[in-house]
């Protein structure tokens, strides 16, 4: 008897790589601050998981760094100052995400029981190919080679538009839809999953909501360190996500249970028996 789940669609950063999801929101501290208009690490934390220019986009339309940006450059910002600050972005994601390319704990060993099982594995993510490019290659170093990796402006739209989990199934050639897995730390992301028809899994501790590298978060009392993490926990509960864990070393107990809610008639989204 085959395996139900056929696929599993992971996110990168907070998700399989790069624990507290630091990379993306160093970049973007630095490339604000550098344009004379800080950022807080929670403003830059906001709209984690959109494309990255589309995640420039917000930031700018945010009200309160509209103001400040208005008030250093005397006029709002407009397309090409979107443009300009993008330009700024990525090469700062590039050197800032190969510096924060290690597995999460569990990653491997969670990678390689899903292919022991028959299951494809695949991903998507905001950054863009240049971005991924080293990645992906230290990640195969560390024992993920997901066969397929999505990237922002792979797709016309980005998340939480479906089509990004859409392209993965495609190149996976798996479907339908409902019997398959999206992992992700950010709510946007679990919106996409939910749109594109697939069981959605939020990851908590290592996400982006929570934002601390493991001795960070490992330093924390256990009140605050519990705490921060049932607010992740609730924020991607609330966007939907049919289960949640701390971490990718959670996910193959909740796999097999989603397997036995398929093979039980069970589609995404209903509750849990």
């Amino acid at each position: 008897m085959t395996f139900a789940v056929k696929a599993v669609i992971f996110d990168w950063a907070g998700t399989m790589v790069d624990f507290g999801c630091k990379a993306p929101v160093n970049a973007l501290l630095d490339v604000f601050a550098g344009v004379g208009v800080p950022i807080t690490e929670a403003e830059a934390r906001v709209d984690m998981g959109k494309a990255k220019r589309d995640h420039v986009v917000a930031l700018l339309s945010e009200p309160a760094i509209s103001a400040r940006w208005t008030a250093h450059f005397g006029k709002t910002p407009d397309e090409a100052d979107i443009d300009r600050v993008y330009a700024l972005v990525e090469p700062a994601m590039v050197e800032a995400a190969q510096r924060a390319a290690e597995l999460i704990p569990g990653a491997a060993d969670t990678y390689a029981a899903l292919l022991d099982l028959g299951v494809k594995v695949g991903s998507g993510t905001g950054y863009t190919p240049e971005m991924m490019a080293a990645i992906r290659v230290k990640a195969a170093e560390q024992g993920y080679a997901p066969d397929v990796v999505i990237c922002a402006g792979d797709t016309p739209s980005g998340r939480p538009a479906p089509l990004m989990a859409w392209a993965a199934l495609i190149a996976l050639d798996a479907w339908p839809a409902h019997l398959a897995v999206k992992v992700d730390d950010a709510p946007v992301g679990i919106a996409e999953g939910r749109s594109a028809g697939c069981w959605t899994v939020g990851v908590a501790a290592s996400g982006n909501a929570v934002g601390l590298n493991r001795d960070e978060l490992a330093a924390l009392d256990e009140a605050d360190r519990l705490g921060r993490i049932a607010a992740a926990t609730a924020a991607l509960t609330a966007e939907g996500a049919d289960y949640v864990i701390d971490d990718v070393s959670q996910l193959l107990p909740v796999i097999h249970d989603i397997a036995r809610r398929i093979d039980d008639g069970e589609k995404p989204g209903t509750a849990a028996a």
